[in-house]
């Protein structure tokens, strides 16, 4: 503290003591005045010292202040015009008003006044437009953390490339365990003998190895069809820019060999524990096989995945054995319930009601009683013919519920079978499932991250041209007690023929089988016929979609409908497979209006291009050669140019979920 201001501190008591002074010799004038006078004039000199020092304190201060004001000036344009923070001041036009030397600096330039940040920073637009706080933007190969203040128009910059640049680095040293899976391993050497199995495991091996060394990847085999591999995100960054080509190296140089061996991959990344790492990877590698196989997933902590891969057709199982001890399972379960609930997805097709009708067939045979979820507002025309012929079966009507009786009905014993989805989202009545611990899933989609919680039992075989097929099979393995009757067998066929499109897709030797032994349960084909017919309105919706045809790329027709016409999903759908009969044409999108503000899009492949990973970058999913997708609030050409991005995403570069 100043001298001065320290004197000052005592000033002021010793005014009120020479206050207190003047008053005592003031009354002492009233007994003798003498006394008093030599008082006063005892007390002239230390009034006059206290006044000349107190006037010449008052000057030190006022100095003080102005010295101090000085300082304070000079450092606040010291720190304004010399600090390492940019500062820029613009007006209502996007005009640079005025910049501190540090930022024009960093510009290269003297000095930016007058100067648009169209012309001088375009970047920073978007940031002041959108009215963002603080952002940080890259300026001639350096970054900045820019904030704004949006009332004064005034920009601070903050140079943070050490900063960024550091954790980027932190980044791309964080650990990555991946787990390699031979998809189809056991089934492939199963009939070699020692000295073939041994050359091919040495030709599998050698690929992941030259892989691994090349990529700077430990790589290490831990059973016969499982390998282990830890590297870093940089490596995985470059591993995705290429696109995995692992896969499709390892496919290929084996096909050499008559055989041809494809890989799963699960990725964990993003977090630095080691146990959630390798917990990562096994859930990417469970969510890669459920989906088929043949391809990779990335799976971070923040729940994001991403696939590669993909593109060929999922190999079929050449045993039953899977199919035995699912429908085992399936009835000791059934066993242990009150009673059984199936529910399909919503708007359900042939396949999801034919599946349902078959599981109802099984909870019969194990002696419990089933019931199927129906919202009988919300089905396709086919459907409705079905439900017509239901009707006429009264034991198997009183077996169709509402979603509303359905919640009332459920208990804390009964078992609920999902059948031709596997999400939670698309099921007829979620808050069925939110009711129940016991639930069972069988589907025949690729699965996707978006997967019913916690089931006891799942049933899901990319392979199968439907989710009828899977029910047919696990109906051959349940007691023979009760015979399928015409109409249910009937409704499984018809979930069979629409999904395979009357066994031209999808289709394997099992198909075949299960349809076989439906026939010779009594389905009914001509029933089936009349269940599929279409009527000429649907024939003219169809063709009108049709007319409006575009090809983009080679082979890809894209189809779509105008801003008036409402289409139903199935119009969209059969207007797909129509366009994918014409001749060139290796992959078909059709684009319609379901509903105000509802855009469906349905896409079909004859497997070259797979469509699943196009809809899945539009938020849908399906099959390889079979999905779809429905956007909100978005106009037909809006919906018309994502698909055209979807589709250049998927032929240049990776995607995620």
């Amino acid at each position: 503290m100043p001298a001065f201001l320290e004197k000052k501190s005592i000033r002021y008591p010793f005014y009120g003591l020479i206050g207190v002074t003047v008053v005592l010799l003031l009354v002492l004038t009233l007994y003798n005045w003498i006394i008093s006078l030599a008082g006063f004039l005892a007390m002239i000199l230390p009034i006059y010292y206290m006044i000349s020092t107190d006037s010449q304190q008052r000057r030190e201060m006022e100095e003080y202040i102005s010295t101090l004001s000085y300082r304070v000036k000079r450092v606040g344009e010291e720190a304004l015009l010399e600090m390492p923070i940019g500062i820029m001041l613009i007006n209502d036009d996007y005009y640079i008003e005025w910049t501190n030397p540090f930022l024009a600096s960093s510009f290269g330039e003297d000095t930016l006044v007058g100067r648009s940040l169209y012309d001088a920073a375009d970047v920073l637009i978007p940031l002041i437009k959108q009215e963002v706080e603080t952002e940080i933007i890259k300026l001639h190969d350096r970054k900045f953390r820019v904030i704004h203040k949006r009332d004064e128009r005034l920009l601070y910059f903050f140079d943070v490339t050490e900063q960024t640049e550091i954790e980027k680095m932190y980044r791309n040293e964080r650990t990555v365990i991946s787990i390699i899976f031979l998809d189809n391993y056991d089934e492939l050497t199963q009939g070699m003998d020692d000295q073939t199995r041994s050359s091919i495991n040495n030709l599998v091996t050698s690929i992941l190895n030259k892989w691994a060394q090349d990529n700077l990847i430990y790589l290490k085999r831990i059973s016969s069809e499982k390998f282990i591999a830890v590297f870093n995100e940089g490596i995985l960054q470059l591993l995705e820019k290429g696109k995995f080509s692992i896969l499709d190296e390892v496919r290929e140089m084996t096909s050499k060999q008559n055989v041809s061996f494809t890989l799963s991959i699960g990725v964990g990344a993003g977090v630095s524990s080691l146990p959630e790492l390798g917990n990562l990877a096994q859930s990417s590698l469970d969510l890669a096989l459920g989906r088929g196989g043949d391809q990779v997933a990335i799976k971070t902590a923040n729940g994001k995945v991403k696939f590669f891969g993909g593109k060929t057709n999922p190999i079929e199982k050449r045993t039953r054995v899977r199919a035995r001890v699912i429908s085992h399972a399936l009835k000791e379960l059934i066993a242990e319930s009150d009673k059984v609930m199936i529910m399909g997805h919503k708007n359900p097709d042939m396949d999801a009601i034919g599946s349902a009708i078959g599981i109802q067939k099984v909870a019969q045979m194990n002696q419990k009683d089933a019931y199927i979820v129906l919202n009988f507002q919300e089905i396709d025309l086919g459907v409705q013919r079905l439900v017509e012929e239901i009707r006429q079966h009264e034991q198997l009507l009183s077996r169709f519920i509402t979603p509303e009786e359905a919640l009332e009905m459920v208990t804390d014993n009964t078992l609920v079978v999902i059948v031709d989805t596997h999400k939670p989202s698309l099921v007829i009545e979620e808050r069925l499932l939110n009711k129940v611990d016991k639930v069972v899933v069988i589907d025949h989609h690729r699965r996707g991250e978006d997967f019913i919680k916690n089931p006891l039992l799942v049933y899901m075989e990319p392979y199968a041209s439907s989710t009828a097929e899977l029910v047919t099979e696990l109906l051959e393995y349940q007691p023979k007690g009760g015979k399928i009757d015409i109409l249910e067998a009937t409704a499984l066929l018809a979930g069979i023929i629409v999904d395979t499109k009357s066994f031209t897709l999808r289709t394997g030797s099992r198909t075949f089988d299960a349809a076989s032994y439906l026939r010779a349960q009594g389905a009914d084909t001509v029933l089936v016929q009349k269940f599929l017919r279409e009527n000429l309105e649907t024939y003219m919706k169809r063709s009108k979609l049709i007319e409006s045809v575009f090809f983009y790329r080679d082979g890809i027709a894209i189809a779509k409908g105008n801003e008036v016409q409402v289409n139903d999903q199935v119009i969209i759908a059969q207007t797909a497979d129509t366009l994918l009969t014409l001749d060139g044409v290796i992959a078909s999108f059709v684009i319609s209006k379901r509903s105000e503000g509802v855009i469906g899009i349905s896409a079909r492949s004859l497997g070259d291009v797979n469509v699943q990973v196009i809809m899945e970058n539009l938020q849908g999913g399906g099959h390889l050669t079979n999905a779809a997708t429905q956007l909100s609030g978005i106009t037909i050409d809006e919906a018309f140019d994502q698909v055209k991005l979807a589709i250049d995403e998927y032929f240049e570069g990776g995607r995620k979920e």
